[in-house]
Protein backbone atom coordinates (compact mmCIF):
# COMPACT_ATOMS: atom_id res chain seq x y z
CA UNK A 1 0.00 0.00 0.00
CA UNK A 2 1.42 3.76 -1.10
CA UNK A 3 0.65 6.26 1.39
CA UNK A 4 -0.14 9.25 -0.45
CA UNK A 5 -0.36 11.85 2.25
CA UNK A 6 -3.49 13.85 2.56
CA UNK A 7 -5.93 14.58 0.28
CA UNK A 8 -8.15 17.61 -0.05
CA UNK A 9 -11.70 15.91 -0.03
CA UNK A 10 -13.69 19.44 -0.36
CA UNK A 11 -13.16 21.85 -3.23
CA UNK A 12 -13.62 25.67 -2.51
CA UNK A 13 -17.19 26.39 -3.42
CA UNK A 14 -17.62 29.79 -6.05
CA UNK A 15 -20.86 30.21 -4.16
CA UNK A 16 -22.15 32.56 -1.11
CA UNK A 17 -24.16 30.37 1.43
CA UNK A 18 -27.63 31.65 1.66
CA UNK A 19 -28.76 29.44 4.58
CA UNK A 20 -28.99 32.93 6.80
CA UNK A 21 -30.00 35.70 4.53
CA UNK A 22 -33.60 35.19 5.25
CA UNK A 23 -33.44 35.42 9.11
CA UNK A 24 -31.20 38.38 8.02
CA UNK A 25 -33.42 40.14 6.02
CA UNK A 26 -36.09 39.58 8.23
CA UNK A 27 -33.97 40.95 11.30
CA UNK A 28 -33.13 44.05 9.39
CA UNK A 29 -37.10 44.64 8.37
CA UNK A 30 -38.03 44.51 12.31
CA UNK A 31 -35.29 47.14 13.16
CA UNK A 32 -36.84 49.53 9.99
CA UNK A 33 -40.24 48.90 12.03
CA UNK A 34 -38.85 49.80 15.31
CA UNK A 35 -36.66 52.72 14.93
CA UNK A 36 -38.92 54.02 11.76
CA UNK A 37 -40.70 57.33 13.50
CA UNK A 38 -43.74 58.42 11.92
CA UNK A 39 -44.36 62.17 11.73
CA UNK A 40 -47.69 63.83 13.02
CA UNK A 41 -49.45 66.89 12.66
CA UNK A 42 -48.20 69.72 15.03
CA UNK A 43 -50.46 70.89 17.28
CA UNK A 44 -51.53 74.41 16.85
CA UNK A 45 -52.19 76.56 19.82
CA UNK A 46 -55.91 77.84 19.65
CA UNK A 47 -59.10 78.22 21.81
CA UNK A 48 -61.53 75.62 20.47
CA UNK A 49 -64.93 76.60 19.65
CA UNK A 50 -67.37 74.89 21.68
CA UNK A 51 -70.32 72.89 20.59
CA UNK A 52 -73.01 71.20 22.62
CA UNK A 53 -73.44 68.50 20.03
CA UNK A 54 -70.71 66.47 18.20
CA UNK A 55 -70.38 63.34 15.95
CA UNK A 56 -67.25 61.19 15.81
CA UNK A 57 -65.81 60.70 12.58
CA UNK A 58 -66.01 57.54 11.32
CA UNK A 59 -63.11 57.92 8.85
CA UNK A 60 -59.44 56.33 8.64
CA UNK A 61 -56.48 58.40 9.97
CA UNK A 62 -54.86 58.90 6.62
CA UNK A 63 -58.46 59.81 4.70
CA UNK A 64 -58.82 62.95 7.22
CA UNK A 65 -56.89 66.31 6.50
CA UNK A 66 -56.36 68.68 9.00
CA UNK A 67 -57.00 72.09 7.70
CA UNK A 68 -55.82 74.96 10.58
CA UNK A 69 -56.94 78.43 10.55
CA UNK A 70 -55.89 80.72 12.83
CA UNK A 71 -56.99 83.83 13.75
CA UNK A 72 -54.69 86.34 11.67
CA UNK A 73 -55.64 84.28 8.60
CA UNK A 74 -53.08 82.38 8.39
CA UNK A 75 -53.66 78.60 6.91
CA UNK A 76 -51.73 75.30 7.61
CA UNK A 77 -52.11 72.14 5.38
CA UNK A 78 -49.90 69.34 6.55
CA UNK A 79 -48.33 71.46 9.16
CA UNK A 80 -47.41 73.64 5.99
CA UNK A 81 -48.19 77.32 6.00
CA UNK A 82 -50.38 78.58 2.32
CA UNK A 83 -51.65 81.32 1.56
CA UNK A 84 -55.53 81.13 1.30
CA UNK A 85 -55.42 81.88 -2.49
CA UNK A 86 -53.76 78.34 -2.96
CA UNK A 87 -56.01 76.19 -0.90
CA UNK A 88 -57.93 74.66 -3.34
CA UNK A 89 -54.95 73.80 -5.97
CA UNK A 90 -53.33 71.82 -2.91
CA UNK A 91 -56.69 70.33 -1.84
CA UNK A 92 -58.02 69.36 -5.05
CA UNK A 93 -55.39 66.89 -6.14
CA UNK A 94 -55.45 65.03 -2.79
CA UNK A 95 -58.71 64.53 -3.04
CA UNK A 96 -58.63 63.42 -6.14
CA UNK A 97 -56.41 60.98 -5.08
CA UNK A 98 -57.95 59.66 -2.64
CA UNK A 99 -61.44 58.67 -4.59
CA UNK A 100 -62.79 61.62 -2.85
CA UNK A 101 -63.18 59.74 0.34
CA UNK A 102 -60.73 62.21 1.98
CA UNK A 103 -62.50 64.13 4.77
CA UNK A 104 -61.26 68.15 5.16
CA UNK A 105 -61.52 68.63 9.22
CA UNK A 106 -61.19 72.75 9.53
CA UNK A 107 -59.77 73.29 12.89
CA UNK A 108 -59.99 77.31 13.74
CA UNK A 109 -59.69 79.27 16.49
CA UNK A 110 -62.80 80.36 18.41
CA UNK A 111 -62.12 83.90 17.60
CA UNK A 112 -61.25 83.18 13.84
CA UNK A 113 -63.41 86.48 12.25
CA UNK A 114 -66.56 84.45 10.23
CA UNK A 115 -65.19 86.00 6.88
CA UNK A 116 -62.11 83.98 7.32
CA UNK A 117 -63.90 80.64 7.57
CA UNK A 118 -65.87 81.83 4.63
CA UNK A 119 -63.50 82.45 2.28
CA UNK A 120 -61.78 78.81 3.07
CA UNK A 121 -65.13 77.30 2.48
CA UNK A 122 -65.65 78.76 -0.69
CA UNK A 123 -61.67 77.44 -1.52
CA UNK A 124 -62.96 73.87 -0.43
CA UNK A 125 -65.95 74.19 -2.65
CA UNK A 126 -64.02 75.25 -5.48
CA UNK A 127 -61.86 72.13 -4.95
CA UNK A 128 -64.47 70.07 -5.53
CA UNK A 129 -64.68 68.77 -1.39
CA UNK A 130 -68.16 67.81 -0.66
CA UNK A 131 -67.18 66.13 2.88
CA UNK A 132 -65.68 69.15 5.37
CA UNK A 133 -66.31 68.97 9.40
CA UNK A 134 -65.38 71.75 11.77
CA UNK A 135 -63.48 70.56 14.74
CA UNK A 136 -65.04 71.54 18.48
CA UNK A 137 -63.76 71.51 22.09
CA UNK A 138 -66.20 68.23 22.37
CA UNK A 139 -64.51 66.57 18.82
CA UNK A 140 -60.89 67.31 20.85
CA UNK A 141 -61.80 65.42 24.22
CA UNK A 142 -63.36 62.34 22.22
CA UNK A 143 -60.39 62.25 20.36
CA UNK A 144 -58.19 62.27 23.50
CA UNK A 145 -60.66 59.30 24.72
CA UNK A 146 -60.03 56.78 21.24
CA UNK A 147 -56.22 57.24 22.05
Amino acid sequence: MIFRGFQKRSKPQAEIPGASLADMAFLLLIFFMVSTRFPRDEERPIEWAVASAARRIDAKQKDILNVWLQRDGTVFINDRRLEMDVVSDVVAPLYEASGEALVISVRGDRETPYALVDRLQQELVSAGVVRVVFATRLEQRMQGQRR
